[in-house]
């Protein structure tokens, strides 16, 4: 495995820098992991980013050039997603997440009329190009056959009705990147669940916010009542959805460690500073052998979860389609964000139990705020024991845990 990442990339994380440092940093909004789509003046920034990026053509980066990127190569992508979780910069996912799911996967299974209606307004940054992606409902998490939102024909469009439940930024989409059942008359979902397309501005919606535990309106219920959506809206082939929904599930989990590894990086650099300004008993805190094992440890973690994210990028830059490794680095990035926030709890002593908007936080609140999100950000994308059932039937080889 070759991960010299060249001179073309070292180049990007400098552009990347100068326009982080002129455009997010120390601007007076929260952009932190899924704090840009909580408040309205958070979202608008987010969105004023989410243009700039795109104008460069980084938003999609990776994306063809048809559909608005530029062709850039998975590492580069690798090193903007990371670039772009250090300097906490919004509005690079256009909702959850149209560069990172839903635009990927309607390039793999959506018409040739779907992807030039729907890729380049996410590529553009347009607020009409924003998703959210419902999956997850009451009584059916990780079990897609207890999927009951149901879609059923009716002439040329489809009737909708059921409950999405974790619905990340539903609340300011515009398209929903839905799984339903289309055969009613069936029990195996593997022949009776669709992907359909839904326009959050459709009459018969309803989205209920689902606060967390940090204050932050992420999450949604959204409750679907007889909503009428377009048969050309469905992706793929009717009933066929669970084959569309699995290699979905493995593009959201890949992209996800690079900007972990970014936002982890930013942490730790915050906690070592901290360790060795802060005096405890009078000597510096960095001196304490607990301490600095502990930072040392979480410094191990970061460098796994690197070299387990570029891995998959010199698999894929060789042809290769990743398998358990998309569940197995989802899991790395949970155990990371995990024992960093309960690291810098630990380090920042009674500074850690004030809100993270206290004039008394330290940090700007950061580790506060990422224990508080940890309890939601686990379950995304699957919990932590669907990923080691993955690791454990594919590549493990052991006996299916369903």
């Amino acid at each position: 495995m070759d991960f010299d990442l060249g001179d073309k990339t070292d180049q990007l994380r400098k552009e990347i820098r100068k326009f982080a440092l002129a455009e997010v940093e120390g601007k007076p909004y929260h952009t932190a992991m899924l704090e840009e789509e909580s408040a309205d003046e958070d979202w608008e920034f987010s969105l004023s980013i989410s243009k700039k990026l795109a104008q460069k053509k980084w938003l999609c980066m990776n994306w063809p050039e048809q559909y608005g990127g530029m062709g850039a190569s998975y590492w580069e992508q690798f090193v903007y997603s990371e670039e772009a979780g250090y300097y906490e910069i919004p509005g690079t996912s256009m909702g959850i997440s149209g560069t990172g799911i839903n635009g990927p996967s309607l390039m793999l299974f959506g018409s040739e009329e779907q992807k030039q209606k729907y890729l380049p307004l996410i590529a553009s940054g347009d607020p009409d190009g924003i998703w959210c992606t419902a999956y997850s409902e009451p009584d059916s998490g990780s079990d897609y056959n207890k999927i009951k939102t149901i879609a059923i024909r009716s002439g040329d469009d489809y009737i909708i009705n059921g409950q999405k439940v974790w619905t990340s930024c539903a609340h300011r989409a515009r398209w929903c990147w839905l799984a339903c059942k289309t055969d009613p008359t069936s029990n195996k979902i593997h022949k009776s669940m669709s992907i359909i397309i839904v326009d959050m501005k459709s009459p018969g919606i309803t989205t209920r916010p689902l606060i967390n535990l940090s204050g932050i309106h992420s999450f949604n219920e959204v409750f679907f009542d007889n909503v009428r959506v377009p048969a050309s809206n469905l992706v793929g082939e009717e009933n066929k959805g669970f084959y569309m929904l699995i290699p979905a599930l493995a593009i959201e989990r890949l992209s996800l460690a690079p900007h972990v590894l970014g936002v982890g990086r930013r942490i730790l650099e915050l906690l070592v500073r901290y360790a060795k300004d802060t005096n405890h008993q009078g000597r510096p805190m960095s001196t304490d052998p607990v301490v600095r094992h502990k930072l040392a440890e979480r410094a191990l973690e970061l460098e796994t979860l690197r070299l387990f994210g570029l891995e998959i990028m010199w698999k894929m830059s060789t042809g290769k389609m990743p398998g358990y490794e998309a569940a197995r680095n989802k899991l790395i990035c949970n155990i990371v964000t995990d024992n960093m926030a309960k690291t810098g709890l630990d380090i920042l002593g009674a500074y850690s139990q004030v809100s993270p908007d206290s004039r008394w936080a330290r940090l700007h609140g950061r580790c506060q705020n990422l224990y508080m999100v940890n309890m939601g950000w686990f379950s995304a994308a699957g919990t932590m024991e669907i990923q080691k059932n993955v690791i454990g039937q594919f590549k493990l080889g052991l006996p299916r845990a369903y």
